[in-house]
């Protein structure tokens, strides 16, 4: 084995001082070695095959084989038309999820967030964001051996961010988080009507119908004689801004919600339930049903409801604490720029 002389002080690339210490070695398998991160440079651990570095000597090592986080820069891979990937290891992927696809498969042949991930971990897919290259990312194969399980899911139109786990462990340790109310989850939603007061709690009692598509709130009397049926719905919620709605036809808010706990259509029912149903939401806002009457209504085909900001504990030691954030999709920007400049 040999290594740069001492004296060498051009700046040359990582791949370059690498290749020098390990002669040997392939250039496509150096490059992997960088990619998933097994080389470090005076302590720090670098992706980047053509960063420029002055002579690292003894200071450049590679560590052991393992799956570290992939790095996927501020906006993620877009490894389909709707999903993102945001992050990913050997225990956990986060993703954010365009409108109108599936988080989870319902049916064996449903096209969803979690199938597309198996497909990218497979080899199926390549990344349609552009990389170094200029060609479409590839995975590391050090990643293609993991297999993505559900945690939890949003709405098939509601937008944003979620996780997956990578292995059983980290599945039981992330669905404790939400059992344990410990996973943060930040939604954004624009609702007709302002919420007084501006800044609350909504504490109800939820029970689904029987084909399980629609809740209702139901009282605490109700409660106590459905049992297990019936579950407690928590949310906590923040007016974000107002807008008025043209010719005095009323107001749109644009609200922050928390979830404390996680039941399905959670958000959707206990807004309509408070007066507050979201815009666009074709199941708890009637004027966006088949048999409404007629009457005055912003036309926006989704509920719009977006997961905004998703904080946990890493399933894996040394279990640190992570977040990360969705920016609104461009149908949900769009229309709050008709909100603010008074064109709806």
């Amino acid at each position: 084995m040999t290594t740069a002389q001492p004296n060498d002080t051009k700046m040359r690339p990582l791949l370059e001082w690498l290749r020098r210490q390990y002669p040997d070695t392939p250039k496509t398998r150096a490059k992997q070695w960088i990619a998933v991160g097994r080389v470090r440079v005076n302590g720090d651990i670098i992706r980047v095959p053509h960063q420029m570095l002055a002579d690292p000597a003894g200071a450049l090592e590679l560590l052991e084989r393992r799956v570290t986080a992939l790095e996927c820069g501020p906006t993620g891979w877009q490894i389909h038309p709707r999903v993102n990937l945001l992050h990913l290891d050997a225990a956990l992927a986060v993703v954010n999820k365009g409108p109108g696809l599936l988080s989870v498969p319902a049916a064996p042949d449903d096209i969803s967030a979690l199938g597309v991930l198996a497909d990218f971990l497979a080899g199926d897919v390549r990344a349609q964001t552009r990389g170094l290259s200029g060609r479409g990312h590839s995975l590391p194969p050090a990643y293609r051996q993991l297999r993505p399980l559900p945690v939890h899911r949003l709405d098939q139109y509601t937008s944003g961010v979620f996780c997956m786990a990578m292995n059983p462990n980290a599945r039981r340790h992330l669905i404790g988080q939400l059992q344990a109310h410990t996973m943060r989850r930040e939604y954004v939603a624009y609702v007709e009507g302002r919420p007084a007061p501006s800044k609350g709690t909504w504490r109800n009692w939820l029970k689904l119908r029987d084909d399980e598509l629609r809740q209702f709130v139901i009282t605490a009397a109700e409660a106590e004689r459905a049992g297990a049926a019936a579950m407690e719905a928590i949310t906590h919620y923040e007016v974000m801004t107002e807008f008025r709605l043209a010719g005095g036809a009323g107001v749109v808010s644009k609200l922050r919600f928390q979830l404390e706990t996680g039941r399905k259509h959670q958000i959707r029912a206990q807004a309509a339930y408070a007066g507050l149903p979201l815009v666009g939401d074709h199941v708890y806002n009637r004027k966006y049903r088949d048999n409404a009457p007629p009457a005055p209504r912003l036309e926006f085909p989704r509920q719009a409801l977006h997961a905004a900001v998703l904080s946990l504990e890493h399933p894996a030691p040394p279990n640190a604490r992570m977040t990360w954030t969705a920016t609104l999709p461009k149908d949900l920007r769009k229309l709050e720029a008709l909100l603010r400049t008074g064109r709806i």
